[in-house]
């Protein structure tokens, strides 16, 4: 009787597994079926348009407009920092944030697994509200073409060189010999600031959820995660501020790309992270073990009271 009673258990188990086998290959064809190339083309045509592959748009000048006449001194903070830091940085916390989080009763190796999952979870998210950002910032500059505050030194137009006064020149090409195509080419996309923007939407993602997932005034310190929130501030403001300070952008580019900053962060933080709700009981339960999960009942729910009809 013992054995024909377990029949109908191992039946529903075998069904769970199936149905947990078909879900997982639905989700890697999606993956990476159609989102992973997905990622890739909008990867290259950002790439080709920084490139100057894909024609964009160029804004003409004042001559001798004093707004675009300072010299080059490089950057502060330069692209390959902005690029690794807005990468690796966020995933990173998250992960070390989610593992000191996660409750100590687990083992080690559930503890791994779960945190691997959270942490995989909020990444894509945090990398699809990246891709908004930079596409966003990628189409405005390709649209407008602003020269930059050291467009003069780097691009070298030809016609600035024949132009009288205060005149307006249409049209323009660079003819400098010093910088590289790129550089030219990244001279007149001014408007608005990628560093801000990006920088912006990695430091503020991070301080909001080191405030909806790490911070309570119950903890036994309640200065780390403020400290650490101010070095993610910190972050921004030398990332954008520097522009600045470096000639290579315009007030009014660092302000609009703070706005895209912060309205692609709040997308990512409240729509696609559900800002950072606190993980359900029942999604910690499924890591456990079977004594574990008893262990846990008992002290933390109590003994289960039969119901008096």
């Amino acid at each position: 009787m013992k054995s024909y009673g377990s029949m109908p258990r191992r039946d529903h188990e075998s069904q769970i597994v199936t149905q947990k086998n078909w879900s997982n290959l639905h989700w890697l064809w999606w993956t990476f079926g159609v989102d992973v190339p997905l990622f890739l083309i909008v990867t290259i045509l950002v790439g080709l348009f920084e490139f100057g592959v894909i024609p964009h748009y160029k804004s003409g000048f004042y001559c001798n407009d004093p707004a675009l006449s300072f010299p080059f001194k490089g950057d502060t903070v330069k692209m390959e920092v902005i690029m690794s830091t807005i990468i690796l940085l966020p995933f990173a916390l998250v992960f070390i944030t989610e593992l000191v989080l996660f409750d100590a009763t687990y083992s080690i190796r559930a503890k791994f697994d779960f945190t691997s999952k959270i942490t995989f979870k909020i990444f894509r998210n945090y990398l699809c509200g990246l891709i908004f950002n930079l596409g966003i910032v990628e189409v405005m500059k390709g649209i407008t073409g602003n020269p930059r505050p050291t467009f003069f030194a780097i691009c070298e137009p030809d016609t600035a060189k024949t132009c009288n006064g205060s005149e307006y020149v249409n049209t323009f090409e660079c003819t400098s010999t010093r910088f590289s195509s790129w550089y030219q080419s990244d001279s007149y996309h001014s408007f608005p600031s990628g560093h801000t923007s990006l920088s912006l939407y990695c430091g503020f993602f991070m301080a909001w959820y080191l405030q909806r997932r790490a911070f309570d005034w119950r903890h036994r310190t309640v200065l780390v995660v403020p400290l650490l929130q101010l070095l993610c501030l910190t972050y921004v403001a030398v990332c954008s501020l520097t522009r600045i300070t470096d000639h290579r952008h315009h007030w009014w580019d660092v302000l609009t790309g703070a706005v895209v900053g912060v309205v692609t962060m709040l997308y990512t933080v409240l729509a696609l992270c559900n800002n950072f709700k606190t993980k359900s009981k029942y999604t910690q339960d499924t890591c456990m073990t079977d004594s574990q999960h008893t262990v846990r009942t008992l002290v933390f729910d109590g003994p289960h009271q039969m119901a008096v009809s």
